[in-house]
């Protein structure tokens, strides 16, 4: 069984979400916002996350998945709109758990401007360092991470990990 060694502590996730909700917060003044989770690995970010936003919110969630098993490596994406709620005219809050090369993000950003939001700004927790093949910038980022495979609060290897209340590095 590999062994986790902690990168990012539970109590360092609690404050820097609590900065990024204060920046949240203060960017959208007090408008109504769809944060809109993309599953399964951004699950933890979204609960904690909308609990420090006082702001009016609704809540959805896209499946997009490039990882399949026990995989380190992207394969093909695969979105999947089913728990989408209508964000027409909505302003949309995409919530990652990871860019890594930007690959899935992007796919997932177009359709979700096909759906013509309001606007849509886009908040990570993490982002990986020398990955990105694709231009994406987000809007909020929780931590930038060197190139290695994580799991935790989250993330997983093989379905397994997201219970973790801490991002780690996974050691054979």
């Amino acid at each position: 069984m590999p062994s986790v060694r902690v990168l990012i502590t539970e109590e360092q996730i609690r404050e820097r979400l609590r900065e990024l909700a204060a920046q949240i917060t203060r960017d959208y003044d007090g408008q109504p916002v769809t944060l809109l989770g993309v599953l399964t690995g951004s699950l933890m970010l979204v609960a904690d996350l909308v609990r420090q936003l006082p702001l009016r919110t609704r809540i959805g969630f896209i499946q997009a998945s490039s990882y399949r098993g026990a995989t380190t490596r992207p394969d093909k994406l695969e979105i999947v709109p089913t728990l989408l709620p209508d964000v027409r005219d909505r302003h949309v809050l995409l919530v990652d758990d990871i860019l890594d090369t930007g690959q899935t993000l992007n796919q997932v950003l177009d359709h979700i401007r096909s759906l013509r939001p309001r606007s849509v700004r886009v908040a990570v927790l993490l982002r990986k360092r020398g990955r990105q093949e694709l231009p994406c910038e987000p809007d909020y980022i929780g931590f930038e991470i060197p190139d290695v495979f994580v799991v935790g609060y989250g993330l997983d290897y093989d379905d397994e990990y997201r219970q973790l209340p801490y991002v780690g590095v996974l050691e054979p």
